[in-house]
């Protein structure tokens, strides 16, 4: 039954009134269950495998043995593989699941193409196929939820436009005039989320599948995080609150709360969230106005964030005895509630002070989690019981089990995030704590490691609950699916659309009496309207720091990288290091005192893909460079706990094994120049040669150590890259003495 929309008045609008000689039919029609349930099936299938990745990069932080000793399979190169199969996976499936339901419903029309619904799926998946097997391999663009590389990316757009395709002719066949709120919300995701992986995703390949990001240093943090944040807001969020919309009323029974609230939240929602992406970036050589404006507009956001969870919590006035029977409820709400706490913990986490000492720990990590896990996971699962029953035309198998699966979900969000919180607390205070005598009580990076190794265990055993709720999910709806028989083709009836010229009721030709009828009911103005608004922000941020060269001074002494750095800064990136290490020193006495001189823009105008990281499970490494001697690198890759006693970080023997590729290194430079890097002419032709005598030097110089290592090893790169990190300032030898000896032993994972 549809439930349909309170009137914003107690009068009903007047039935319009047609012209003569116009006969109103009504048409028969049937929609498509079937992509529904394709989707339904790859959402929960991508959704256990993500979440089984989840578990095992858990335990690889407590154990490092877990990394199973392989390059395919280290912590570095499968971290991205579960935040893809999480999100564009598990959630991307789970969108297109409740879309392709809601919206043939909401239009009371089949989706436009039956061909288009299945490239769109088919297409989909192998993108999801295509991250799964190029990841692990180390083919990476190191960018936090974008990783994947340029074909990958194309493909991605190609599908996308299918997909909009599908939507926007759905919408324009429609059989009801009025765009209900979840259809905004689907706009405004589709629009939004091509502008971000268009502009993200602007490189220029080198290989097959390798390239370089068109964006350099300050400029690429400002794009990827800009990014990075509104993937958050637009995939992981407009969208889930679109299904709310939709599928809130129909479990309860109840119409949504306040439609004029659903209007406010909309539109506020879209303009504020697009500003909010600098507050990833707060004291780092990100120039302060854009740090600050970051900082405004991400406290703006819980406004409209709390209005959309107001609205949907008083969406069960009246039901809530309802909650206590019914687990589609007690999920959807844990998850409009998870909605609220991620939605007020973010800005609260973008004031500076609090962010000083939140970045880069584990808090950050539990916060993204309580949104994940409890949001988008559990409005997931509260979708899938409602419309599994509802395709096979069935009940549920089990209740009991789907209650079941709630409590295994919830205390397994307890276990994930309490202890993530404790480890974020702990780490945000160790590394700022001094002594009476003014000296870093901790510093040895690793002390701050070593004391968190059980919050990552008891992390774990909440992935495990999490896992096991999801996979009692698949029992149950497998024997619903069993129990009942799919109706690919839903027989419906509705009366075709009245075109506004054919009707002489004034009201339902203009606004129904409401000014905001007029977008509502015109989806290509309502699509120009929300691409304006989503755009001003993301403009206002990015053209000033491309253009005002004031944003990113130059220093004469930030020189390109060598070809034999280039090539060990891939191998850093294959590796996946900056997942754990970050190369950015904030200003802080704490992090001055323990890295040395803080970070400048100017230092990384060369640095293609930028890598100042997101999270520090190791210390940061912006300052290593010619801290210790070629041996101590060389040591600490072969076995972490040579150099580090008790590291977490696993050993790399397959950087000892392999040789360094120089196929490609010509090409590198070439694009390079394209960028303005200022190789000299005719570099590309000597790079090679150039490269060989650079490793050469590195080898003898190990062999005066008593380490025997051919020039042309994987690892002789990646120490020149290591060896070069942070030396092209001129810091106050005394400080970077004192720096040094502080640092005795700290480089660890």
């Amino acid at each position: 039954m549809e439930v349909e929309q309170k009137p914003l008045t107690p009068a009903p609008a007047a039935p319009p009134q047609v012209v003569p000689g116009f006969v109103k039919t009504v048409d028969t029609f049937f929609y498509d269950n079937r992509i529904v349930r394709d989707f339904g099936l790859a959402t929960v299938f991508w959704g256990v495998a993500g979440m089984l990745i989840g578990v095992i990069i858990a335990f690889q932080l407590a154990r490092p043995e877990v990394n199973m000793g392989t390059p395919y399979t280290t912590f570095g190169r499968v971290r991205p593989l579960h935040t893809n199969a999480v999100i564009f996976a598990f959630v991307g499936n789970g969108i297109f699941m409740g879309v392709y339901y809601s919206l043939q419903r909401l239009c009371k029309t089949r989706m436009y193409s039956d061909v288009l619904s299945k490239v769109h799926f088919w297409g989909w998946q192998l993108v999801i196929l295509s991250a799964l097997i190029s990841l692990p391999l180390g083919f990476t663009t190191s960018k936090e939820y974008a990783e994947l590389e340029w074909p990958i990316d194309i493909l991605i757009t190609v599908i996308w436009v299918v997909f909009g395709w599908n939507m926007f002719g759905t919408i324009a066949k429609r059989r009801e005039r009025h765009l209900y709120v979840a259809i905004w919300f689907y706009i405004a995701t589709l629009l939004t989320v091509a502008v971000l992986h268009i502009v993200n995703s602007m490189e220029v390949p080198v290989s097959f599948l390798k390239s370089y990001s068109a964006y350099a240093g300050v400029q690429d943090a400002l794009v990827q995080w800009w990014y990075g944040h509104n993937a958050v807001a637009f995939f992981l969020t407009t969208p889930y609150l679109g299904l709310m919309y939709y599928f809130l009323p129909k479990a309860a029974n109840r119409p949504v709360y306040s439609y004029r609230l659903s209007i406010i939240h909309f539109w506020s929602l879209i303009f504020i969230y697009i500003w909010a992406g600098p507050h990833h970036l707060l004291y780092t050589a990100l120039p302060d106005w854009a740090q600050s404006l970051g900082v405004v507009f991400s406290i703006m956001l819980i406004a409209p964030s709390w209005g959309g969870m107001i609205n949907g919590l008083l969406t069960l006035r009246g039901a809530w005895d309802k909650v206590r029977e019914e687990p589609v409820l007690k999920f959807m709400v844990v998850a409009i509630t998870a909605y609220g706490m991620a939605t007020f913990e973010g800005p609260m986490l973008s004031l500076k002070n609090m962010n000083a000492i939140a970045h880069f720990t584990d808090w950050i990590v539990a916060h993204v989690h309580v949104g994940a896990l409890g949001w988008n996971g559990f409005l997931t699962f509260a979708v899938l019981y409602w419309l599994w029953p509802r395709l096979y035309k069935t009940e549920l198998y089990s209740k009991k089990l789907a209650n079941t699966h709630f409590w295994l979900g919830t205390l397994g969000i307890l276990f994930y995030a309490l202890p993530m919180y404790w480890a974020g607390f702990t780490q945000g205070l160790m590394w700022k704590q001094f002594t009476n005598e003014g000296l870093l009580q901790y510093p040895n990076f690793l002390e701050t490691v070593l004391q968190i190794v059980p919050m990552y265990y008891l992390r774990g055993i909440g992935g495990v609950l999490y896992l096991s709720g999801a996979l009692l999910m698949v029992f149950n709806l497998v024997k619903t699916a069993q129990s009942g028989q799919l109706l690919p083709n839903e027989k419906a009836q509705a009366a075709p659309l009245t075109p506004l010229y054919l009707t002489n009721n004034a009201a339902d030709q203009h606004t129904d009496g409401y000014w905001h009828r007029w977008i509502e009911r015109r989806p290509a103005q309502m699509a120009i309207w929300a691409t304006v608004a989503i755009a001003i922000g993301g403009a206002i941020e990015m053209i000033p720091t491309f253009l005002v060269k004031s944003n990113v001074p130059t220093i004469a002494s930030v020189k390109p990288y060598t070809a034999l750095e280039l090539e060990g800064r891939d191998i850093y990136i294959r590796e996946g290091c900056s997942n754990c290490h970050t190369q950015m020193v904030r200003p802080f006495r704490s992090e001055t005192e323990r890295y040395g001189e803080y970070s400048k823009a100017g230092e990384f105008v060369y640095d293609r893909p930028f890598l100042w990281g997101s999270k520090r499970t190791g210390p940061d490494l912006h300052r290593v460079g010619q801290k210790y001697p070629h041996s101590w690198h060389y040591n600490h890759m072969m076995d972490p706990t040579s150099m580090s006693p008790g590291s977490i970080m696993p050993p790399y023997p397959w950087l000892f094994e392999d040789d360094i590729d120089y196929s490609h290194t010509a090409d590198k430079i070439r694009v390079l120049r394209k960028f303005d890097t200022p190789y000299p002419a005719g570099f590309e032709d000597v790079a090679v040669a150039d490269a060989r005598k650079q490793a050469d030097g590195i080898a003898r110089e190990l062999k005066k150590e008593e380490i025997e290592v051919k020039s042309d090893k994987e690892i002789v790169a990646l120490i020149a890259y290591l060896q070069r990190l942070g030396t092209d300032i001129k810091v106050n030898p005394q400080q970077a003495a004192a720096s040094a000896q502080s640092n005795a032993a700290e480089i660890s994972h």
